[in-house]
């Protein structure tokens, strides 16, 4: 698999990621739920989606028909784990375009070896004589805690590879050229709008959209991304047509091409080559969209998009003290990714009060019954709360924020964040219920029921329990236990023959 990559020689890594052709979407992972049940959501497996991972290699080579060696590795996954697979490929790569395939199978087989990755546990992952140790953030983990020191080095001759991160990019770096636009871009992601990124290279154009799409953590983005997009992706078409509007979607491209065919999207960020210096390098401008050239198209955010938020000049003081004090760019990228989760967390808190609102109370949940419906998410009603407990009480940033909050409504992020949390509730609503069963006296309640009211509870209760075990409702197992002893108590209180009739069912 060769990608044409123009421009420099020498070694490149950059990342892209795929929709997953038609057919039916089968998982050979019978471990998915559960991975997905305990991984953070901005980590969790995708069904939908490849990502794929590259390291390319453009040297010259005069005994080649083009006068170059040109080959590429691609690693693909699942799993959005950008460190780990890039630093694999950093080991693997170089061996194999020397030692070619033997070499690949041997690494495949070390490969097949390794543990699956459980959110909470620190893996060591051996590889051509190397250790890859890393741990696999969990959904329990504190958003923006520092990954825990925890790694167990005793036995491990040679000293492990740690990775500091499975899959945080270097936040600072891959932002310079945009640290003033940090908020501009924060709400064009929150609301879901249609971004090009145009770079130089894959490795900017692909580091630029992971690390867009990283900003809302622990929101998570649930719009398309494509880290590197070129003429040769089959969406092509779809997303270069003029007959609709743009999709929501954040894509990054290299191509010139792409300043003509995307011109009609509102949203375009042009970034040179990343350079770290001494100094704040060139900030890009804001620029209308009718500036925009097809030939030498000048750095800058293309858009006409006002914020909504006022910009946080004591975010850029302290990173330009950083710059002066030359701060290493780990510390500067943990201020801005903290400041990132802080915005992140003022905006959404307000919300997660009010769906937990929505709940109904515990004590209207009664065992013969079927539990309470989760109330309807009124927008005018949410919009009424934030006078008294709104972003005002976590965060300094003053604007419009109710004009955020209209807006972000109509977006895909709310869509998800609002299923995923609709989700949990009906999911500890079941978890209550099963409770209220455990809790109920069974007995009792059969001396004055029909046959037929009896039976259809033995059948529901079943069923309860089938939904609880599959959906793995978050229940005690003693529980689960105690449900079905009842439900045996209740099907030994019945004549034989539907005894028979029920223990076949």
């Amino acid at each position: 698999m060769v990608f044409s990559v123009s421009g420099g020689l020498g070694d490149t890594q950059f990342s892209f990621r795929l929709r997953q052709s038609g057919g039916q979407r089968t998982t050979h992972y019978e471990d998915d739920g559960e991975y997905n049940r305990e991984a953070p959501l901005t980590l969790q497996r995708e069904s939908a989606h490849y990502f794929g991972y590259v390291y390319f290699r453009q040297v010259k080579d005069s005994s080649m028909k083009r006068g170059y060696f040109q080959k590429s590795l691609v690693l693909v996954s699942r799993l959005p784990y950008v460190n780990l697979f890039q630093s694999l490929l950093q080991l693997i790569a170089p061996e194999y375009f020397d030692k070619l395939e033997p070499c690949l199978e041997a690494v495949c087989n070390e490969i097949d070896q390794w543990p699956p990755p459980v959110p909470g546990q620190t893996l060591n992952l051996p590889v051509m004589g190397v250790v890859i140790q890393v741990r696999i953030p969990s959904r329990v983990d504190k958003p923006g805690s520092s990954p825990v020191k925890q790694f167990n080095q005793e036995n491990l001759l040679p000293a492990p590879l740690v990775l500091p991160s499975i899959h945080e990019l270097d936040l600072f770096r891959c932002f310079q050229p945009v640290l003033i636009h940090i908020q501009m871009l924060w709400e064009l992601m929150l609301l879901g709008e249609p971004i090009v990124v145009m770079a130089p290279s894959p490795t900017v154009s692909s580091e630029m959209v992971l690390a867009l799409t990283s900003c809302l953590a622990p929101l998570r983005y649930c719009c398309d991304y494509r880290p590197y997009f070129t003429i040769h992706d089959s969406e092509f078409k779809e997303y270069t047509t003029r007959t609709q509007a743009p999709p929501n979607i954040v894509v990054g491209v290299t191509n010139p091409f792409f300043i003509k065919t995307l011109q009609h999207w509102p949203h375009i960020l042009r970034v040179g080559e990343l350079r770290m210096s001494g100094d704040l390098p060139k900030q890009v401008k804001v620029k209308k969209l009718a500036k925009l050239k097809t030939l030498d198209t000048k750095p800058g955010i293309y858009t006409s998009y006002k914020t909504f938020l006022h910009k946080d000049k004591t975010l850029i003081k302290r990173l330009l003290k950083g710059i002066q004090r030359k701060r290493p760019s780990e510390v500067q990228s943990a201020l801005l990714r903290r400041h990132l989760l802080e915005l992140t967390q003022s905006f959404i808190i307000p919300l997660e009060h009010y769906i937990a609102s929505l709940m109904p109370l515990q004590r209207a949940i009664t065992p013969w019954k079927n539990p309470p419906q989760i109330r309807p998410f009124r927008q005018e009603d949410f919009m009424k709360t934030l006078e008294h407990a709104g972003p005002q009480l976590t965060c300094v940033l003053k604007g419009d924020w109710l004009g955020l909050y209209r807006r972000f409504f109509k977006s895909p992020n709310f869509d998800g964040w609002y299923r995923q949390r609709h989700k949990e509730m009906t999911q500890k609503l079941e978890a209550l219920h099963l409770e209220a069963i455990c809790e109920a006296n069974i007995v009792a309640w059969m001396k004055d029921k029909s046959e037929v009211e009896i039976v259809d509870l033995v059948l529901k209760l079943r069923e309860k329990l089938v939904r609880a075990r599959c959906q793995h409702l978050p229940v005690k197992e003693e529980t689960l236990q105690r449900v079905g002893l009842y439900i045996e108590t209740i099907i030994g209180s019945l004549p034989e023959d539907l005894q028979t009739v029920l223990h076949h069912h």
